[in-house]
């Protein structure tokens, strides 16, 4: 029963931030959830769970969304899941795959505070950017399902204003990690216990979707930026210290 609260409530909070600043979700709930799942369940849960998120928000910024532009970098981001599926397939239980996300949990937020610092670069108009941002992105979302700031750091430079920046940001990951989730859905890789924390996790975010959404419009992202990255930071630190 506590281990049902302590899944909700973690993914309320995940989806909470990620509708008030587009993207945390999996930073957040990666660094708590194998604590209590399995790694690979937890990714694939955590990839379930923001398809529903990010397809709440998409819709509601449909007309921001720019097919044309999606495709440069959505199509070396599907090769990157491609193989991310192979070694989320074969490594997935191991316990070298917890400290592996520690370390990523601390280097996206290094990153993340790195890229703030950063000015506006036109660098992305160059093909390479968007092919290097879309195949490590997809590759380290489909293992360890946090390639979200990638995403951001290219759409956030793309474009300027905040509806499209996130209409963008989110149909890249509804197609990313509907493609996935086919890719495990195939390989037999969902449980009937999954069954029971997506119908669970799915009440939680979409009830933090929703607030999180009036926060998009309120508050300054700052402030939720600076909370989940500490709590990241902190979550990355204790799988490096006690997987």
């Amino acid at each position: 029963m506590w281990e049902l609260i302590f899944v909700f409530a973690i993914l309320f909070v995940g989806s909470l931030i990620q509708g008030a600043s587009g993207f945390g979700f999996g930073l957040f709930s990666m660094g708590l959830l194998p604590m209590v799942l399995t790694f690979k369940n937890s990714t694939l849960l955590v990839l379930a769970l923001t398809l529903i998120i990010s397809f709440h928000v998409a819709v509601k910024f449909r007309k921001h969304i720019r097919g044309k532009d999606l495709l440069s970098i959505l199509s070396f981001a599907l090769a990157g899941r491609i193989l991310s599926f192979f070694i989320l397939t074969f490594y997935g239980e191991t316990e070298i795959m917890r400290k592996l996300l520690g370390l990523v949990l601390i280097g996206m937020v290094i990153y993340l505070y790195m890229s703030e610092k950063n000015a506006y670069a036109p660098s992305f108009k160059k093909p390479i950017f968007p092919m290097l941002i879309g195949l490590i992105g997809g590759i380290i979302g489909g293992i360890f399902a946090v390639g979200g700031p990638f995403f951001v750091f290219y759409f956030l430079m793309r474009y300027k204003e905040k509806e499209s920046y996130n209409a963008n940001l989110q149909a890249s990951f509804v197609i990313m990690n509907s493609f996935t989730i086919v890719l495990h859905g195939i390989h037999g890789d969902f449980t009937d216990s999954f069954v029971l924390y997506f119908l669970l996790g799915a009440v939680a975010v979409l009830a933090g979707v929703h607030i999180g959404l009036k926060w998009f419009e309120r508050l300054p992202h700052t402030r939720i930026k600076t909370l989940a990255s500490f709590i990241v930071f902190a979550a990355g630190v204790n799988l490096l210290a006690f997987s």
